[in-house]
């Protein structure tokens, strides 16, 4: 006798009492009296993320795009259904949104599991969501399409075009070193973001936005258009009806997050001048799928793949010239040699047949050609070394070119109060040609992974008008910023990592062309120094604290929680014989 189909629509997830029949028609019952008819009960359910929050400016238009999505899903004869899940902002979360992530992964995976719904849009922007939404849905294996919120537009100051965050920085700095007063840079920060939406540059959430597209969980075209254009509504409504396409052909994310699917992300990665916390993000998510993210690997992607686009902080434009410039559709189709076109998207079409169905390219300054390029190489280089035995990173496209290549003398600092409190002390023993070292802003150390690796020039040294350091720690800076900083350091100085054991004084040599970090100093000092380091403090007591410490992995598998990645690894990425 023949499996009866599984269930669908309000029949899916039934309540537990014991009685299936029962849960159904209390179901029913409590829907009806929310005013839904039967007709609309009977229909295909599509469940929209609602990531609306007051303290979430990046999603400010997240009501007006639920309403486009819903109009998508009736149109396409499906039922939509809102519901809520944890909203993340960069800068309205303590101690980091980073050490949010993984519970906003977790909410939207439990949500997608307990409630009825045949596919799920999800409404995210801001740099932590696209990631924890992509990974909840990944877990959960419901059909799943994301639609970003999209870009801020961009403001003005005295004439000269600014927007959030490379903006926020440059201005920052120049305040602090005494280039600009206080009532200037309080004139500035009216400006700095000119609308609801995301960072108007290439920063994380850009970043993460051109990675669910070139992974195919967008729909082509969601990347770049502004978060208050008709565009970006027209696009919610398409998600929609995508979304109801989908439940037909049982199009999962498993299916659609591939071996190939996340290589041609990790070369979209490092073709954009994409954000260093992506890497991190696309780690995690690989795991969720059972592949392990290979960085050695991913640095000869860089090595081949140059930055073709020239917007900040690695060029000089913003989202909204991108977008003029035909966004993602241009960059993939300057990539096309080197992507997996067999790589299957939300549509149904796999990705090269997405770009012979995309209009045709014209004439543009923003998207440049493979064969001048940007830059030569990636936007971002893995380091070896003994400073940094499972890695490091730094984005090589927005570092200064002359401190690529340097020794110096390191300045150490134990932690983010020890920073603070010293860094612009006038008494501090620190010159131009130094490297400044932060410890204990790993994923365990902080906790959380703050974005504190852009340490600030000391304020005597930029008042002299030095701009740039080599900086490292095993924290993340803002994919907004530049500056010749070395992130991820792992393992990192909290759970015994060669950071720990840095002292003032020692000597660290950086080459980028080598692609090495080391400390020169002996091993055999380096094993005495890490035989006095301090025990580890006792571990959190209770709460999501607790969870986060026990069960965090490092920078190199994406900082997520050991037991939410797949119990087999069936794959490395990318994988050894990459496109050429």
């Amino acid at each position: 006798m023949a499996e009866p189909p599984p269930p669908t629509g309000f029949q899916k997830n039934l309540t537990s009492y014991g009685d299936i029949a029962f849960s159904a028609f209390l179901r029913r019952a409590f829907l009806k009296g929310a005013g839904y008819s039967d007709d609309a009960l009977d229909r295909p359910i599509v469940g929209i993320v609602n990531t609306a929050s007051g303290y979430n400016p990046c999603h400010g238009n997240s009501t007006d795009l639920v309403a486009a999505v819903q109009r998508g899903v009736m149109l396409a004869g499906g039922l939509p259904v809102g519901f809520p899940t944890i909203s993340l902002h960069e800068s309205f979360a303590h101690p980091t949104s980073m050490f949010l992530r993984n519970l906003m992964a977790m909410d939207t995976e439990e949500m997608i599991r307990a409630q009825p719904m045949d596919a799920v849009v999800l409404i995210g922007g801001c740099d932590k969501t696209v990631p924890a939404q992509l990974m909840g849905a990944a877990s959960a294996g419901v059909p799943a399409v994301q639609l970003v919120t999209g870009p801020m537009l961009t403001g003005a100051h005295r004439g000269q075009r600014v927007g959030a965050c490379t903006d926020c920085r440059r201005f920052w700095a120049a305040f602090r070193g005494g280039e600009i007063d206080e009532a200037e840079v309080n004139r500035v920060n009216d400006q700095l973001v000119a609308s609801v939406g995301t960072c108007s540059v290439m920063g994380t959430a850009s970043t993460m936005a051109c990675l669910a597209e070139a992974l195919g969980m967008s729909v082509p075209g969601c990347a770049a258009p502004p978060a208050v254009s008709a565009d970006r509504m027209r696009l919610a409504e398409r998600t929609g009806a995508t979304a109801v396409a989908m439940i037909d052909r049982k199009l999962t994310p498993e299916k659609i997050l591939t071996p190939a699917a996340c290589e041609n992300a990790l070369r979209v990665l490092l073709a954009i001048g994409g954000s260093t916390n992506a890497l991190l993000h696309l780690a995690a998510l690989a795991g969720r799928v059972g592949l392990a993210l290979d960085l050695e690997a991913f640095d000869r992607l860089s090595r081949e793949t140059p930055v073709l686009v020239d917007l900040k902080p690695s060029g000089q434009h913003y989202m909204e010239d991108f977008h003029h410039a035909g966004g993602m559709t241009a960059v993939l189709r300057e990539l096309r040699p080197l992507l997996h076109l067999d790589a299957l998207t939300v549509t149904g079409r796999t990705l090269g047949e997405e770009l012979d169905a995309a209009a045709p390219p014209f004439p543009q300054e923003i998207v440049r050609r493979r064969e001048q390029p940007l830059h030569a190489e990636g936007g971002l280089a893995v380091l070896w070394g003994n400073l940094a035995p499972g890695g490091a990173l730094i984005k090589q496209s927005a570092a200064s070119p002359q401190l690529l290549e340097h020794e110096g003398r390191a300045v150490v600092f134990e932690n983010a109060e020890d920073l603070a409190r010293r860094i612009d002390d006038p008494a501090l023993e620190v010159f131009p040609e130094d490297i400044l070292v932060l410890k204990s802003i790993g994923p365990i150390g902080a906790p959380g992974m703050p974005e504190a690796g852009l340490l600030p020039i000391p304020q005597k040294l930029a008042r002299q008008g030095v701009k740039d350091m080599v900086r490292i720690s095993d924290g993340r800076m803002s994919g907004t910023a530049r500056g010749t900083v070395v992130l991820h350091v792992t393992p990192e100085s909290a759970v015994g990592g060669p950071l720990a054991v840095v002292r003032t004084g020692d000597r660290i040599r950086l080459s980028v062309s080598r692609r090495s970090l080391t400390l020169l100093v002996s091993d055999a000092e380096i094993s005495a120094r890490t035989v006095q380091l301090p025990p580890r403090p006792p571990p959190a007591a209770r709460g999501y604290l607790k969870l986060f410490l026990d069960h965090v992995t490092q920078a190199d598998q994406g900082c997520d929680f050991d037991f939410l990645r797949a119990p087999c690894l069936t794959a490395r990425v990318p994988r050894a014989g990459c496109l050429r």
